[in-house]
């Protein structure tokens, strides 16, 4: 597989921008662990390889479990997530699949007992970045496998 476009180089500036949102979320001071969740069963929804291999690798140097990285797609069914993180992942979903319900309002409701008004609306940046990043993963067909995350320090 060989991407259609190498975006990355032919527009930086449209990079910028998506990077200013992600430098936004990432110091909004939602939780790097909820986050990551979030960005992957996001990108699962969407079936963007190139953002689950990144993701999944920097869930994995934060120190996600591999059993929480394999059940995110079945998360309702699985005991490992707090009740945070199924708002979250509820959200994410409904926020991604705007056109199954245009986030229901009990879905709404049960975000709101997790997350301040604040925290929604960043949790909400979260989606919009990772929904964007899919979009522009797949429709010029990143390749994944390459991606290694930062060392932390």
């Amino acid at each position: 597989m060989e991407p259609r476009i190498r975006y990355d180089e032919i527009a930086p500036g449209a990079l910028q921008a998506m990077r200013q949102l992600e430098k936004y979320v990432r110091e909004s001071g939602l939780e790097r662990s909820l986050l990551e969740l979030v960005k992957i069963r996001v990108s699962q929804i969407n079936g963007c390889a190139f953002c689950i291999d990144m993701h999944a690798k920097d869930a994995r140097a934060k120190g996600e479990s591999e059993q929480r990285i394999y059940l995110l797609d079945a998360w309702r069914e699985a005991p490992f997530y707090t009740e945070r993180e199924r708002a979250a992942l509820e959200w994410a979903e409904a926020v991604t699949l705007i056109t199954h319900g245009h986030v229901p309002d009990d879905v709404f409701e049960r975000v709101r007992r997790q997350f301040s008004e604040r925290e929604l609306i960043d949790l909400t940046m979260a989606v919009v970045a990772i929904n964007g990043w899919n979009r522009l993963a797949i429709s010029f067909r990143a390749v994944p496998g390459s991606y290694e995350p930062e060392r932390l320090k």
